[in-house]
Order: structure tokens, then sequence, then C-alpha cells
């Protein structure tokens, strides 16, 4: 997407001429960087191995160990709030899954893999 936007801006100083050509390349150049640092962020998120965990929670990073399920994630996240959580997600490559508390607590548990985020919603 980013560098889509390079491009445009490369084609817009072509067309305004000279005088806005530094200015576009400019432009461009920061609009590169941006799409290789989000890029690299995008690596580096497909690499980790430990879950994340959102919500209200004292420890947000789980490291994940063979065999690791949902209900396990969050007792080892130690959740802080009074309340139960009113839906629970578990996001794996932006495929998301909705767990209800009341399933987890009746058995219904679910596996976790390396780079899974789990979010407890109030």
């Amino acid at each position: 997407m980013r560098s889509l936007c390079a491009c445009l801006l490369l084609i817009a100083a072509t067309l305004t001429g000279c005088a806005g050509k530094s200015k576009a390349d400019a432009q461009a150049q920061a609009a590169f960087a941006a799409g290789q640092q989000q890029a690299f962020a995008q690596m580096q998120e497909a690499r980790r191995t430990s879950i994340r965990v959102l919500g209200s929670v004292k420890n947000p990073e789980i490291p994940w160990t063979d065999g690791l399920t949902l209900a396990q994630a969050i007792v080892a996240a130690d959740y802080t709030s009074r309340r139960d959580p009113s839906e629970i997600v578990r996001t794996r490559q932006r495929e998301q899954i909705r767990v209800k508390p009341k399933d987890l607590l009746r058995g219904a548990d679910v596996p976790l893999e390396p780079g899974d985020t789990v979010e407890l919603r109030p």
C-alpha cells in the first residue's frame, strides 16, 4: 500500500515539473521508508513465538509452550479485573475466533499456537 503511494507521488512529481520535484522526491522517499518500516514490523510480528494477551492482565506476554491452551494463557497472564470478560477473542494471522467465557469455563478450551493474540474484552 505504501509503495503504491510512493509511485503515485513520483508520477505527480513528473507532472508538476522541476520546481515541485525535490519536494515530491522527499515525499516519495518518506513514503518508501514508512513502507519499509511497516513491512519490517509485520515480519517481526510473524516471527513472534509468545502469546500476547490484551486486556486487564499483569503479564501481557506469555511464552508459548507445546500444548498451551487459551485457559492456561489467561491464568498465566494473571487477569486482574473484578468482572469476568464479556468476550474473549483469539487472533491468529488476522483470523479471529470469538470464545464465550461461559463456554471456556464449561471446558471448551482452545489450543494456542506461537504468535497468537488473546483479547479479553470487558
